[in-house]
């Protein structure tokens, strides 16, 4: 029988384990999307808006 820490390591386990039943042809399909999609809209950017993005990201980043 299992005390009250085994049970709570078990319900933790199974909500926080990744799904390990994907595709792995829809992953690598979907990265490649990701990683197309990225350089596409950096590419599409201006200057002024790529410094702008950047920007407001090291704010955020230095704000605590």
């Amino acid at each position: 029988m299992k005390d009250i820490n085994q049970i709570a390591h078990s319900i933790v386990k199974d909500s926080t384990e990744k799904d390990q039943d994907k595709n792995p042809a829809a992953v690598a399909l979907g990265r490649l999307g990701g990683l197309v999609g990225g350089y596409a809209r950096a590419k599409k950017l201006s200057a002024k808006r790529k410094k702008e993005i950047a920007e407001k990201a090291a704010k955020a980043r230095w704000k605590k």
